[in-house]
This record gives C-alpha cells, sequence and structure tokens, in this order.
C-alpha cells in the first residue's frame, strides 16, 4: 500500500514515494537511453529555443518546431526511441494504470534558470488516462491552475522522489513549472532536475 496523497486541485501528490535507492536506479536507466537518444534544446513555434533540455523513451517521443508540437517515432538524430526503463514502468502500475502501459516517457532536463510555462497536455487520442509525472533532483515550484486559462494557480514545491498524477478533471487542468531551487539534491551529478511525464499517447 503507498501512502495516501495530497490533493491539489485534482491532481495526486505522493510526496516521497521513492526512496534513494529507487531514485539512483531510475536515474542509471535515463543514462542508458540518453546514450542512445541524447538530450536536445526543441525550437518553440514562434521561434525561441525552449529553456529545458528534452529526450523521450518509448513508442513516440515529443518534439516540436516551427511547425507546432506533436509526437514523433524518431529522435532527432534519426533512431528509434529507447523503451521506456522497467523502473520507470513499475511506477506507472503502481500509479498509472494496470491495462494499458503508456507510449512515451517525456524526459526533461531543468537546469537552475529552467522554467516550464503553464500548459495542457491535450496532444494524446483519449483523455481518460492519466499522465504521471515523476521529480528526480533539485527542488521544483510546480503550479497549478485551470481547465482554462487564467484565473486563480496554487504551488506546491516538488521534490525528488515525488510522483504526480493528473487524471479526470485534472487531465486538462494547466499547470507549469516556475523555478528550481539549485542545490537542493545531490542526486544528480551535476545538479540540476529531470521530470519524467509518462503518457498513453494512441
Amino acid at each position: 500500500m503507498h501512502q495516501k496523497p495530497l490533493e491539489i486541485r485534482g491532481f495526486k501528490v505522493f510526496v516521497g514515494f521513492l526512496d534513494v535507492a529507487q531514485q539512483a536506479q531510475i536515474v542509471k536507466d535515463l543514462r542508458e537511453v540518453v546514450r542512445t537518444a541524447p538530450f536536445f534544446s526543441p525550437m518553440t513555434p514562434y521561434g525561441k529555443p525552449m529553456t529545458v533540455q528534452m529526450t523521450s523513451a518509448g513508442k513516440y517521443g515529443w518534439y516540436s518546431d516551427r511547425k507546432g508540437y506533436r509526437y514523433v517515432t524518431h529522435h532527432p538524430n534519426g533512431t528509434a526511441w529507447p523503451d521506456i526503463p522497467s523502473s520507470v514502468l513499475k511506477i506507472w502500475r503502481a500509479l498509472g494504470d494496470v491495462d494499458r502501459l503508456p507510449d512515451c516517457c517525456l524526459i526533461n532536463f531543468y537546469q537552475d534558470k529552467a522554467r516550464m510555462s503553464l500548459h495542457q497536455d491535450r496532444d494524446e487520442a483519449d483523455f481518460s488516462w492519466p499522465v504521471l509525472s515523476l521529480s528526480l533532483g533539485d527542488d521544483a515550484l510546480f503550479r497549478i491552475g485551470n481547465q482554462e486559462r487564467g484565473g486563480s494557480t496554487e504551488s506546491i514545491w516538488l521534490q525528488s522522489g515525488d510522483v504526480v498524477v493528473m487524471g479526470g478533471d485534472a487531465r486538462l487542468t494547466y499547470h507549469g513549472v516556475d523555478r528550481i531551487r539549485p542545490g537542493t539534491s545531490t542526486l544528480l551529478n551535476q545538479g540540476g532536475r529531470i521530470n519524467l511525464t509518462c503518457r498513453v499517447v494512441d
């Protein structure tokens, strides 16, 4: 049995869900992913580079350029995305859904000045499946808005090992990362934060 989550506007926050050993194993597995599919800095449709670096694992990966945001089957270097590590799928089975595995695990790397503006995850075919988000490394100020742009927001500091499940009414709620608190974790050798989000795409 896992602990009862915090609930903020329908977002379920499982605080400290992963212990240090589990976090270290996932980081080790992600290094294998990054060897095949290195981090890159995508361009937004507005012509500006994103402040986060990203890569992916699974059937699909996330990509953006002047043509817009979309899922693609190959890394920009031409290789197919690596498989989602079993250590990550284990978390999905525990908190996401046992009937369907994710098609994509998006891997975002935040350095000290990186942020992610408020956005919805709405490029998937079926919103009945949850999005599962895992934090590794430095603390991040996570902001939760509404299903429409504007209005009041709430924020929570996410720490290494926290897992957030966005499902049900929260599935299309705006959310983002306002800032990173450098030096709050020793998990990553060079500091920073890694965020994984697992999604069912098809």
